[in-house]
């Protein structure tokens, strides 16, 4: 990628880890939403640049990650449906429900393909006009637009056999969740840059200001998130509390409005679980009342599935900052990449995925 090596330049690295710890004065515990940002934290060793005492708690900010069980569960028993065609983004695909994952629904005989974009299922739906299409569509407010798109198109296109198994969640209540909890720890975020780049940073202002917390929207490359770290140490350490924009090159303050008029026109915010942590009010997406003829939940009967989350898999604890993957008495060893008790270690920005990947000899060593 061009201009990619000025991010990652390890002589500015370390000069931000030093101005760090010039203005660091007390041990602070900051927590990056976006799963992404974990993994080039882990992949890059960014957390061990930072001075002692600076913490960093890895959120709830994978999509994959927070799919609950149910949803897996419902697009299992849709995907083998006669007559349905069941299309996904391919990291869906390997995510486990309590039946297993897609693709050993798709080695079984159902209809299961990986799509690009879910313009590709309406493609699909007018392909295939004697079958049922179903979309899961997931994902922060990053992916929402073209989840609406395909929705708007299906609409335009009087389709009668596309539908979509919905489960989009809102970073903002996901984060108040945390704020709000007796266990928290936090005291500053790193807000997801791609998420910003869609919705703006208006709806992180009341946290910041109820919360007495500093949210600095970050960028992905290892110089962004050091410079994320320190534009929320140096609010903390100054007392003050606000949004601040450090991916100033991607985001602005309201974000993209043709892309946040069509969520509003298609969607409404609705109550979400999420995986490994419950249900967060008003922190989902679910299609307005015009739309619900597309909702495949309530085509296929499937609303009422509910799953308990396996007791042994902790993706809770680590999705709310609260326990690091390596703690996890499963990590590495009955759960791993190919045989995954959680979402965390399914998903390439998954916490644990990315602990396995380039922190495995150290979890060890330290067994």
């Amino acid at each position: 990628m061009k201009y990619i090596d000025e991010y990652r330049d390890p002589q500015v690295a370390r000069e931000y880890a030093a101005a760090l710890a010039r203005v660091a004065t007390r041990p602070w515990s900051i927590m990056e939403v976006c799963g992404g940002q974990t993994h080039a934290i882990v992949r890059f060793g960014i957390d061990q640049l930072l001075p002692q005492g600076i913490t960093l708690a890895h959120g709830p900010g994978c999509p994959v990650c927070v799919t609950p069980l149910e949803v897996i569960d419902k697009a299992h028993e849709i995907a083998r449906r006669p007559g349905v065609i069941f299309a996904s983004f391919g990291d869906m695909l390997r995510v486990p429900g309590s039946r297993g994952d897609l693709l050993t629904a798709k080695a079984q005989g159902a209809d299961v393909r990986i799509v690009l974009s879910p313009l590709d299922a309406v493609q699909l739906a007018r392909d295939n006009p004697a079958r049922e299409v179903v979309f899961l569509g997931v994902g922060f407010e990053t992916t929402a637009p073209a989840t609406a798109l395909a929705i708007a198109a299906a609409d335009r296109g009087n389709l009668r056999n596309f539908f979509m198994l919905v489960s989009h969640v809102l970073v903002p209540p996901a984060m108040e969740a945390i704020l709000s909890s007796p266990n928290n720890t936090v005291q500053g975020f790193l807000a997801a840059g791609h998420v910003c780049a869609v919705m703006g940073w208006r709806d992180y202002e009341p946290l910041a200001k109820k919360y007495g917390v500093p949210i600095v929207v970050t960028g992905f490359e290892p110089l962004d998130i050091l410079q994320g770290i320190y534009m929320c140490v140096k609010q903390l350490e100054e007392g003050r509390a606000e949004v601040e924009n450090q991916y100033s090159r991607a985001v602005r303050r309201e974000g993209n409005l043709p892309a946040r008029e069509l969520i509003g026109e298609i969607f409404r915010v609705v109550p979400r679980q999420w995986r490994g942590i419950g249900e967060i009010g008003a922190s989902g997406l679910g299609l307005r009342e015009r739309y619900a003829r597309f909702d495949a939940e309530l085509r296929f009967g499937v609303a009422g599935v509910r799953v308990e989350e396996p007791a042994e898999c902790m993706s809770g604890l680590i999705l709310q900052g609260v326990s690091k993957p390596q703690e996890c008495p499963a990590f590495a060893t009955r759960c791993t990449p190919e045989r995954p008790l959680g979402a965390t270690m399914v998903s390439s920005e998954g916490a644990c995925a990315a602990y396995y990947r380039y922190r495995r000899a150290a979890a060890e060593v330290s067994r």
